[in-house]
């Protein structure tokens, strides 16, 4: 057997060793490594330069309130990634339901119609698979184009034009079977 493909051999646990990437000495070294590397990827998913750069902004103020602990961890850098996306899906959360009120908010008509309209649409969304839940709330109520929800759910802007189709397909039966 290989010395090198023994997984206790000192030669596995050497190069083990040497793949992780070296600890931060500070909080301001991890910034300078890091920060160029997250805006890039949070522009990518935002595609707002402001956004993505608050977005940076907010993850590096809870990586450096938690220094002491993050900086111990085997990956910093996931844990400052992680915490940016968690932030983003927090705002998409908060547009969502801020648009749900608005397109909600009809000053004339009847509201327990209204009322119980939105109450249907929010169930017949609720049967829908995730993805292409995902894919038409974030194309038709938050109003992203394809290519820009494709990059939210990292996938191709081609695959969200297909589950938003799909969605609307089945959201017009639920919502029939619901009239009838």
């Amino acid at each position: 057997m290989d010395r090198m493909r023994e997984p206790g051999s000192a030669v596995s646990e050497r190069r083990a060793a040497s793949e992780l990437p070296p600890r931060p000495a500070s909080f301001e070294a991890f910034f300078e490594a890091e920060h160029e590397r997250l805006f890039r990827a949070l522009y990518l998913v935002t595609g707002n330069a402001q956004e993505a750069e608050e977005l940076m902004q907010d993850a590096f103020v809870a990586v450096w309130e938690r220094w002491d602990r993050v900086s111990a961890m085997d990956e910093p850098t996931g844990y400052l990634f992680r915490s940016a996306m968690n932030r983003f899906r927090s705002r998409l959360r908060r547009a969502s339901r801020a648009a749900r009120r608005a397109a909600g908010s009809d000053p004339g008509g009847d509201a327990f119609a209204a009322a119980d309209e939105r109450d249907a649409v929010a169930r017949a969304l609720a049967r829908l698979p995730e993805r292409q839940r995902s894919a038409i709330v974030l194309t038709e109520l938050l109003g992203y184009g394809s290519e820009e929800a494709g990059r939210i759910l990292g996938v191709k802007d081609v695959t969200v034009r297909s589950l938003a189709s799909q969605a609307r397909a089945a959201l017009r039966i639920h919502l029939e079977d619901r009239d009838e």
